[in-house]
């Protein structure tokens, strides 16, 4: 399976880069991984809503540059559906079952992800009702991603 995480902005604190090398690393025996940044468009405290809505619309073209036909598109959303880790094992399985073996998980920047990406997604995924730093939630997708295949396997992890 290929899992790409389509990210918008550098990781630029040293202990997110450390959990990220970490959970890529484990992650190498069950799939191939590919984390794409995009760069974060300029994005001041105030913004008219039209400003904010350019910004996501720029990220989203960055991102969308990335996105293959045959890649199943998953968007992180606060409005997705959320799932338990069990669950959520079970999703990433059943997709590659369904021979869905290009994976494209989308992390937004810190206004969100644009129309356009939102429509392109086959599924919007959530992870709480909570808004998580964008850094910070790649390292929480990747934890996952990690527990949904030693799920998968039976394998231990702790809970």
């Amino acid at each position: 399976m290929n899992i790409s995480i389509i990210t918008v902005g550098k990781l630029k604190e040293k202990y997110l880069k450390e959990a990220v090398s970490e959970y890529s690393k484990r992650l190498s025996k069950y799939c191939k991984l590919d984390i794409i940044e995009v760069p974060d468009e300029k994005a001041p405290e105030t913004m008219s809503l039209a400003e904010q809505e350019a910004v996501k619309k720029k990220e989203g073209q960055s991102i969308s540059k990335h996105i293959k036909n045959d890649t199943y598109v998953i968007a992180l959303a606060i409005d997705g559906k959320m799932l338990s880790s069990e669950d959520f094992s079970d999703f990433i399985n059943d997709l590659g079952i369904r021979g869905k073996s290009n994976i494209a998980f989308i992390i937004g920047g810190s206004l969100g992800l644009s129309d356009e990406i939102l429509r392109r997604a086959d599924y919007k995924l959530s992870f709480s009702p909570m808004t998580f730093p964008h850094q910070l939630m790649r390292v929480i997708l990747l934890e996952q991603i990690y527990r949904g295949f030693k799920i998968m396997r039976g394998e231990p992890y702790h809970k």
